[in-house]
């Protein structure tokens, strides 16, 4: 085929796309750069989710009894991903794709199935380990049986996929160092960003909208709402900034959230929190702009982390815990907390909220950073160069 050709992908989902999360997001944007670019990309998911315009979405037929749409493990996706495996097999066979990209390793394993009927190279998107995210979230634990089955079904998963693409640089050199997989079939290929969609607006567009007085400074925080994503830190941070007496209002945009209400409500910290539940992915830049700055609490060491590249294109100075992940997108322009320490990152917040000098210089400089360095045209790009090496070799 010539290197110029329309390719066509078909995408494997095991999720319920589009839910306005990480996840989705880097489906999304990978599907619509790789569309913009001229190739055919196709979209196999679960029932749940909404579509959006442009990008064409196949799903397996409606289970009226699961409609979990947020992060995280569950026996239900096995009749799931029965059900996902027969949708993308009879798509392979009408659609012949030239390349099958699988999202999740059990993505990957359905693509594999299609893989031995179609002869399409399979690639795997790989944005942290499954057993990993299965401990992170309670499933089981880290030392029971259930983990060293899950452990042997990831590295199986890993053999299959002709290119892993990851999420992050620390996703890839685990791949490498931990798993022991050749670090030619590891590409890493970070999230990015779409610059002209994420952008600053006017801060007082955006607390009108929301309610939220001019004269108080602003922290946002965007993304899904669980232990490993840090929230409970994030909760007990704003404690320690309600025992200081520091004025700060906190926007905690995402899902699930009641849990996260309670606890605010029994720290008494629910005055100082505006929690919008989930938002639509088009209106986060504006909500984003109502900020002064963001943070990130996120625990998980080799996940990717997302929200962080939306948070720059908005111009908004950010706080994290010190990981690979957080360096690897922010570089010189993060505020970095020491990992897992609350007391640290909420000082650092307090310093940033008292040093506008210093947040006016921040915010210009994330701002140049993810225009010139995390555009998901680049990305996309980058794709199409795997898809194309791994094709002339099959």
């Amino acid at each position: 085929m010539p290197d110029t050709a329309a390719l066509k992908i078909l995408m494997v989902a095991p999720t319920p796309y589009f839910a306005d999360r990480g996840c989705h997001v880097r489906i999304y944007e990978e599907a619509r750069s790789l569309r913009m670019a001229g190739h055919d990309v196709r979209i196999v998911t679960y029932h749940l989710g909404r579509n959006i315009p442009g990008i064409p979405v196949i799903r397996i037929p409606t289970i009226p009894w699961y409609t979990k749409l947020e992060a995280g493990p569950s026996w239900h996706k096995l009749y799931l991903d029965a059900l996902l495996l027969y949708k993308v097999m009879q798509q392979g066979f009408m659609f012949r794709p030239h390349i099958i990209h699988s999202h999740l390793h059990e993505g990957a394993f359905i693509g594999y199935i299609l893989k031995k009927f179609c002869g399409a190279p399979l690639i795997l998107d790989y944005q942290g380990s499954l057993s990993g995210e299965c401990i992170d979230h309670g499933f089981f634990s880290a030392s029971s049986l259930m983990a060293r089955i899950f452990r042997r079904l990831e590295r199986m998963i890993h053999n299959f996929a002709d290119r892993i693409v990851t999420s992050s640089g620390a996703g890839a050199s685990e791949l490498i160092t931990k798993w022991g997989i050749p670090s030619e079939r590891v590409i890493p290929i970070i999230d990015g960003v779409d610059t002209d969609i994420f952008r600053p607006f006017p801060q007082h567009e955006g607390r009108k909208q929301l309610g939220i007085p001019a004269d108080i400074p602003v922290v946002a925080y965007l993304g899904v709402l669980s232990r490993y994503q840090g929230t409970d830190l994030l909760l007990d941070c704003i404690a320690l900034l309600k025992a200081e007496q520091i004025k700060v209002h906190f926007l905690i945009m995402g899902f699930p959230c009641e849990r996260y209400r309670s606890a605010a409500i029994t720290l008494g910290i629910s005055d100082m929190i505006t929690f919008t539940g989930k938002i639509d992915y088009a209106a986060a830049p504006l909500l984003l702009s109502a900020a002064d700055i963001a943070v990130s609490p996120k625990l998980s060491l080799t996940e990717a982390n997302g929200k962080l590249f939306n948070y720059m294109a908005c111009g908004l100075p950010t706080v994290v815990f010190d990981t690979p992940v957080n360096r690897e997108v922010l570089g010189d322009t993060g505020i970095y907390a020491r990992y897992g320490d609350a007391p640290d990152m909420t000082a650092k917040i307090v310093t940033l909220l008292r040093d506008h000098e210093t947040r006016r210089s921040s915010s210009k400089r994330v701002r140049e950073k993810a225009v010139r360095e995390h555009s998901w045209k680049a990305r996309g790009s980058s794709l199409v160069e795997v898809y194309r090496a791994v094709m002339g070799e099959m």
